[in-house]
């Protein structure tokens, strides 16, 4: 079939689509700039700040995080005070994350590894020894993002499948800044090139970060928290026909804001007679340590990979949402620290 061509903008639409862009091009520049000039305590406080702020302002993004931990730990949590303050410390380990992220740029390597401690790195050096490739199976989890700059540190080929954004030069800015630190960026769109980008990425023996805790569209249909929801087939897939090795890794903060990177034992991949029960049995098993490991640090994680029940809220909805936002920002209703 013929590739579908994208609509084109309007042209005032189009200025302003650039235009947002441009904007957060120098914004992010300015900000990778300045790091080295600020106190990084300084920078935390501002992190923190700027956390409150979007938190009251972005406030259908965060009914949203609250509908669904209600759907997936409603009977576990049942205060709604305590989920709330539960999303607050989600919201803020995510703008954490934003500086983390950032501020590794500017970071040695021995730096890198004294900041980010590693355990299980004896299943990594087994699966690598294999010669087949590693894929690491994370999420949206804690500082997720710095999982490729800590190996990266140490001396092992890293690449991640990455989502791009929509303008092309910003897109290559952030694939940039994770060269920098040694990252290789496999876009994952078109799917027939990522699918190329990973298959060369293993066949060199390097490890794939694959982020795969959207589940809000897929092939395969699988329990997440109780609920039906889709997921990709991609992971399994590549595991069952390459070979390749299947690591869970997950980089949490710790009580004291420490950053450790967890890199579990292998993930075995289901293999029946045929192909299309070993993927689906396989991304269901691959679900389940996701699972395993938002239960435990679930104020780690964002709290926006779950597809929506109907796809848009309804007005009795918008009116409780627009109520309980009232009632939040009345004295004595700030986001707890």
């Amino acid at each position: 079939m013929p590739a579908r061509r994208k609509k084109k903008r309007p042209r005032l639409a189009q200025f302003l689509y650039d235009l947002r862009y441009r904007i957060g091009e120098f914004a992010v520049r300015g900000f990778v700039a300045s790091l080295p000039l600020v106190p990084y305590r300084w920078l935390v406080l501002l992190t923190h700040g700027s956390a409150r702020l979007t938190f009251a302002c972005l406030w259908k993004y965060r009914a949203r995080m609250e509908e669904n931990l209600a759907a997936a730990l409603g009977q576990e949590i049942r205060e709604p005070a305590e989920r709330r303050a539960l999303i607050w410390r989600a919201w803020k380990n995510f703008a954490r994350g934003v500086l983390d992220t950032t501020a590794v740029m500017h970071f040695s390597k021995e730096k890198i590894v004294a900041t980010v401690a590693l355990e299980g790195e004896e299943h990594l050096q087994r699966a690598l020894a294999k010669g087949r490739g590693v894929l690491a199976l994370s999420a949206h989890l804690g500082a997720f993002t710095l999982i490729g700059a800590r190996l990266a540190a140490s001396g092992y080929p890293f690449s991640a499948v990455v989502k791009h954004p929509g303008d092309p030069r910003f897109a290559r800015l952030i694939t940039d800044y994770r060269a920098q630190i040694g990252i290789q960026t496999i876009s994952a769109k078109p799917r027939r090139e990522a699918v190329r980008g990973i298959l060369k990425a293993l066949r060199e023996n390097r490890i794939v970060l694959v982020v795969a805790d959207e589940f809000k569209s897929g092939d395969v249909t699988v329990d997440f928290f109780g609920q039906q929801v889709p997921a990709p087939r991609g992971p399994a897939t590549l595991a069952l026909r390459t070979g390749a090795v299947t690591l869970p890794m997950f980089a949490t903060r710790r009580a004291d804001d420490s950053v450790t990177l967890t890199i579990g034992a292998p993930i075995e991949p289901v293999e029946p007679s045929e192909l299309d029960d070993s993927v689906t049995a396989t991304t269901a098993l691959y679900t389940r340590c996701l699972e395993a490991a938002i239960r435990r640090y679930p104020e780690q994680w964002n709290w926006l990979g779950l597809p929506r029940r109907d796809g848009k809220m309804s007005r009795a909805e918008m009116a409780r949402l627009w109520k309980e936002r009232k009632k939040a920002r009345a004295p004595g209703n700030s986001p707890p620290d």
